[in-house]
């Protein structure tokens, strides 16, 4: 069985916030709900100061906190290395959302279209069928693309081919290999979730 994992290379990525979007239009995630961020920093000293962008999915931790603080089993750990929600089991206590380091966690307390004076549009009454509110949502790496044996709409869309999936287990994988080849690292390691999400220095 694969071990799924992301590596995403800061040098590559410039910000432009593809990724975010196509998780958005694949989803349709309501407004406020974003189950991809992107996040804004700087690095270096004046005059030689730059600015980086951090894409932020949910980190499919292997340790991941927010399973072990589920009281119903609502998150839970696919056999894959994915984290998911079951949204039928979820009660949205939000325990999980305070237990992720990450932030990745969104609660719907509401789903409302964007443009309120002019209703739900198609695609809203559509994908909104795909939500439930009392519930928090988050990242799947894209399980419904991955059961037709397609990439998470965030590495299919990047236009800098910074997004990169495949199996972790596997070394001559090629997120395997960026991370032995360019230092990969985790965010927050000393958290101890080890996350399935790897990044390559910028």
């Amino acid at each position: 069985m694969a071990r799924y994992g992301m590596v995403i290379d800061l040098h590559r990525c410039t910000g432009c916030g593809a990724c975010a979007m196509a998780c958005k239009a694949e989803n349709g995630t309501p407004p406020g709900v974003w189950w991809r961020k992107l996040l804004r920093g700087e690095i270096g000293k004046y005059p030689s100061s730059r600015i980086i962008y951090t894409p932020l999915p949910c980190m499919h931790c292997q340790n991941a906190p927010c399973v072990q603080v589920c009281p119903t089993g609502a998150s839970y750990k696919r056999p894959d290395g994915i984290v998911a929600v079951d949204y039928d089991k979820c009660m949205g206590c939000r325990y999980c959302e305070i237990a992720c380091p990450y932030g990745a966690r969104t609660f719907l307390k509401e789903i409302k279209p964007y443009y309120p004076e002019f209703g739900f549009t198609p695609y809203e009454e559509v994908m909104y069928k795909k939500h439930q509110t009392g519930v928090v949502e988050k990242c799947n790496f894209c399980l419904e693309r991955r059961e037709k044996g397609e990439e998470p709409a965030c590495v299919a869309t990047c236009p800098a081919l910074a997004h990169h999936f495949g199996d972790l287990d596997d070394p001559n994988s090629e997120v395997s290999r960026l991370i032995t080849q360019k230092s990969g690292y985790q965010l927050l390691p000393e958290m101890g979730t080890e996350p399935s999400v790897y990044y390559l220095p910028p």
